[in-house]
Protein backbone atom coordinates (compact mmCIF):
# COMPACT_ATOMS: atom_id res chain seq x y z
CA UNK A 1 0.00 0.00 0.00
CA UNK A 2 1.52 3.31 -1.11
CA UNK A 3 2.39 5.95 1.48
CA UNK A 4 0.33 8.66 -0.25
CA UNK A 5 -1.06 7.40 -3.58
CA UNK A 6 -1.59 10.31 -5.95
CA UNK A 7 -5.09 9.19 -6.94
CA UNK A 8 -6.19 9.27 -3.28
CA UNK A 9 -4.34 12.53 -2.57
CA UNK A 10 -6.16 14.07 -5.55
CA UNK A 11 -9.54 12.95 -4.12
CA UNK A 12 -8.74 14.60 -0.78
CA UNK A 13 -7.51 17.81 -2.43
CA UNK A 14 -10.60 17.99 -4.66
CA UNK A 15 -12.83 17.63 -1.61
CA UNK A 16 -10.76 20.18 0.29
CA UNK A 17 -11.00 22.86 -2.39
CA UNK A 18 -14.74 22.22 -2.69
CA UNK A 19 -15.15 23.21 0.98
CA UNK A 20 -12.26 25.62 1.67
CA UNK A 21 -10.57 28.30 -0.40
CA UNK A 22 -7.40 26.78 -1.95
CA UNK A 23 -5.33 29.72 -0.72
CA UNK A 24 -5.97 28.46 2.84
CA UNK A 25 -4.83 24.87 2.23
CA UNK A 26 -1.34 23.48 2.76
CA UNK A 27 -0.70 19.95 1.55
CA UNK A 28 1.36 17.60 3.72
CA UNK A 29 4.07 15.75 1.81
CA UNK A 30 5.28 12.36 3.07
CA UNK A 31 9.00 11.90 3.63
CA UNK A 32 9.08 8.26 4.69
CA UNK A 33 8.48 4.72 3.47
CA UNK A 34 6.39 1.75 4.59
CA UNK A 35 7.83 -1.78 4.77
CA UNK A 36 4.85 -4.16 4.82
CA UNK A 37 5.01 -7.87 5.68
CA UNK A 38 2.91 -9.96 3.29
CA UNK A 39 0.30 -11.26 3.08
CA UNK A 40 -1.45 -7.98 3.82
CA UNK A 41 -4.52 -8.41 6.03
CA UNK A 42 -6.73 -5.32 6.16
CA UNK A 43 -7.21 -4.14 9.72
CA UNK A 44 -4.46 -6.39 11.06
CA UNK A 45 -1.26 -5.80 9.10
CA UNK A 46 1.07 -3.09 10.27
CA UNK A 47 3.97 -1.55 8.39
CA UNK A 48 7.37 -0.54 9.69
CA UNK A 49 8.11 3.10 8.92
CA UNK A 50 11.56 3.66 7.42
CA UNK A 51 13.27 6.46 5.53
CA UNK A 52 13.25 6.74 1.75
CA UNK A 53 17.03 6.31 1.68
CA UNK A 54 16.64 3.20 3.84
CA UNK A 55 14.12 1.84 1.32
CA UNK A 56 16.55 2.31 -1.57
CA UNK A 57 19.36 0.70 0.45
CA UNK A 58 17.17 -2.32 1.25
CA UNK A 59 16.29 -2.70 -2.44
CA UNK A 60 19.97 -2.54 -3.34
CA UNK A 61 21.10 -4.92 -0.59
CA UNK A 62 18.34 -7.44 -1.36
CA UNK A 63 18.75 -7.21 -5.15
CA UNK A 64 15.14 -6.07 -5.51
CA UNK A 65 13.86 -4.42 -8.67
CA UNK A 66 12.27 -1.05 -7.94
CA UNK A 67 9.02 -0.63 -9.85
CA UNK A 68 6.77 2.41 -10.29
CA UNK A 69 2.99 2.36 -9.92
CA UNK A 70 1.57 4.84 -12.45
CA UNK A 71 -1.79 5.13 -10.67
CA UNK A 72 -0.34 5.80 -7.22
CA UNK A 73 2.67 7.56 -8.79
CA UNK A 74 4.82 5.77 -6.21
CA UNK A 75 7.89 3.53 -6.33
CA UNK A 76 7.78 0.12 -4.67
CA UNK A 77 9.52 -3.24 -4.53
CA UNK A 78 9.32 -6.64 -2.87
CA UNK A 79 12.02 -8.66 -1.18
CA UNK A 80 12.37 -11.83 0.88
CA UNK A 81 14.06 -12.00 4.27
CA UNK A 82 14.11 -15.10 6.48
CA UNK A 83 11.35 -16.69 4.40
CA UNK A 84 9.07 -13.66 4.80
CA UNK A 85 7.95 -11.52 1.85
CA UNK A 86 8.06 -7.76 2.31
CA UNK A 87 6.58 -5.03 0.10
CA UNK A 88 8.09 -1.56 0.44
CA UNK A 89 6.44 1.64 -0.80
CA UNK A 90 8.39 4.87 -0.65
CA UNK A 91 8.68 8.35 -2.10
CA UNK A 92 11.15 9.57 -4.70
CA UNK A 93 11.57 12.65 -6.87
CA UNK A 94 8.91 11.44 -9.32
CA UNK A 95 6.27 10.90 -6.63
CA UNK A 96 7.05 14.16 -4.80
CA UNK A 97 7.02 16.10 -8.09
CA UNK A 98 3.61 14.63 -8.97
CA UNK A 99 2.21 15.80 -5.63
CA UNK A 100 3.82 19.24 -6.00
CA UNK A 101 2.28 19.61 -9.46
CA UNK A 102 -1.11 18.70 -7.96
CA UNK A 103 -0.74 21.46 -5.35
CA UNK A 104 0.12 23.98 -8.08
CA UNK A 105 -2.74 22.79 -10.32
CA UNK A 106 -5.31 23.33 -7.55
CA UNK A 107 -3.75 26.63 -6.45
CA UNK A 108 -3.00 25.49 -2.92
CA UNK A 109 -1.27 27.88 -0.52
CA UNK A 110 1.73 25.59 -0.23
CA UNK A 111 3.20 22.29 0.83
CA UNK A 112 5.14 21.03 3.81
CA UNK A 113 6.90 17.80 4.68
CA UNK A 114 5.16 15.65 7.25
CA UNK A 115 8.37 14.16 8.67
CA UNK A 116 11.83 15.71 8.46
CA UNK A 117 13.55 13.16 10.69
CA UNK A 118 14.55 10.91 7.79
CA UNK A 119 16.67 13.04 5.43
CA UNK A 120 16.32 12.42 1.69
CA UNK A 121 18.64 14.74 -0.22
CA UNK A 122 16.79 14.36 -3.52
CA UNK A 123 13.74 16.04 -1.95
CA UNK A 124 15.74 19.13 -1.05
CA UNK A 125 17.23 19.32 -4.53
CA UNK A 126 13.74 19.08 -6.07
CA UNK A 127 12.33 21.74 -3.74
CA UNK A 128 15.22 24.05 -4.54
CA UNK A 129 14.62 23.54 -8.26
CA UNK A 130 10.86 24.19 -7.91
CA UNK A 131 11.50 27.30 -5.83
CA UNK A 132 13.77 28.71 -8.52
CA UNK A 133 11.36 28.16 -11.42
Amino acid sequence: MAVAPLNKVREVVEYGVSEISPDKIYMGMPNYAYDWVLPFIRGESKATTIGNVDAVLIADNEGAQIRFDETAMSPWFTYQRNGVTHEVWFEDVRSILAKAELAVFYGLKGMGYWNLMKPFRANWMLLDQLRNT
